[in-house]
């Protein structure tokens, strides 16, 4: 896949993140619709981080049935026995959020992680399929999939015909040298001096250039860079042409885990919301308008996140500075003027 995506790209699945595919291994599932390998898990476990090509610490979490959050399931799922995950990945995958691992056959990644998690608390076999991003939403409209699990943005559009879950921080972050001292403060003041590579035509690049124009205003300047691929924005990093790198934060997180340990090693250096300064970008499972699913769904979340599984799960795949405190039924999301 390019290096660098079209803000129409970003905003169908993360405002920011979709487009972590830049920086993935190029494993790719086959073409088409495509039903993951199952792996065989002991009752009341859930081993998370699998097969992960080293993005992720591989972590076992227990985690049974909890009958007073299955109780609500929509009567059809419940008497299904399972709960169908349709996950995006199709053809390339996006690491760290769903990738084909290092068997070259399963999906892996922190969402289909997560699907397999609350359908352990709900007490349904979890069942996952792969499919390109367009069908992935054909599946769920024709009932083929139960819910997606696959670095969804919770926008006012899509909730003319979807139902949401929240579970994650729709986030962009800073990517710099391990040996920089460099931090985001959440102030575009602290950029003044800086020289920033971001990729053309994203969702992050208006937000730079906006933050660039306020500068020049104030008489201060801030660089901005592109690069063609990942390589030469590495390079540009590295030998120090470059501060930093604003990009979707799992994408950071996943380079990051991927060069520890190297002499070319990066770190996160903050993260900006997606959706901009006024509100909180968030993921969601998605599922069809009034399926009954969004709260069961998000009581099985919220289960999690009590319990610490959530926490553990973030932490396995380095997205700990994506937690949310709370799973929410159709929080406001991206507004229709910018979804």
């Amino acid at each position: 896949m390019p290096a660098h995506f079209s803000r129409r790209a970003l905003l169908r699945g993360i405002t920011a993140a979709t487009a972590v595919a830049t920086l993935a291994t190029g494993l790719s599932a086959c073409g088409g619709d495509s039903e993951a390998a199952t792996t065989t898990e002991s009752a009341g476990s859930v081993t998370v981080g699998r097969l992960s090509n080293g993005a992720a610490k591989e972590t076992a979490l227990k985690v049974s049935e909890v009958k007073s959050i299955s109780a609500g399931l929509p009567a059809a799922v419940k008497k299904s026995g399972r709960l169908v995950i349709g996950v995006g990945a199709l053809p390339s995958g996006f690491a760290p959020l769903a990738y084909v691992g290092d068997d070259q056959k399963t999906l892996t990644g922190a969402e289909p992680d997560l699907g397999r998690l609350v359908a352990a608390v709900l007490g349904l076999k979890p069942e996952t399929k792969n499919f390109t991003w367009e069908n992935l939403f054909v599946g769920i409209d024709s009932g083929k999939v139960d819910v997606a699990f696959s670095n969804v943005t919770d926008t006012e559009e899509r909730k003319k015909k979807y139902e949401f879950a929240s579970y994650r921080q729709d986030n962009l972050g800073w990517e710099v040298k391990k040996s920089s001292t460099w931090n985001f403060d959440g102030d575009y003041e602290n950029l003044a001096g800086l020289t920033v590579s971001v990729g053309s035509g994203t969702n992050q690049e208006k937000i730079l250039l906006e933050w660039k124009k306020k500068l020049e205003s104030e008489g201060k300047k801030l660089t901005v860079k592109y690069y063609p691929d990942s390589n030469g924005l590495y390079l540009a990093l590295n030998s120090g042409k470059i501060d930093a790198y604003f990009g979707p934060n799992p994408g950071i997180a996943y380079h990051a885990a991927k060069t520890a340990g190297t002499a070319t090693a990066t770190r996160n250096a903050g993260t900006f919301s997606g959706a901009g300064e006024s509100l909180q970008g968030l993921i969601a499972a998605t599922a069809k308008k009034d399926s009954g699913l969004a709260k069961p769904l998000a009581d099985a979340i919220n289960y999690l996140i009590k319990n610490g599984q959530y926490a553990k799960w973030l932490t396995a795949w380095n997205l700990s500075n994506e937690a949310v405190a709370k799973s929410e039924v159709n929080p406001p999301g991206l507004p229709l003027d910018n979804s």
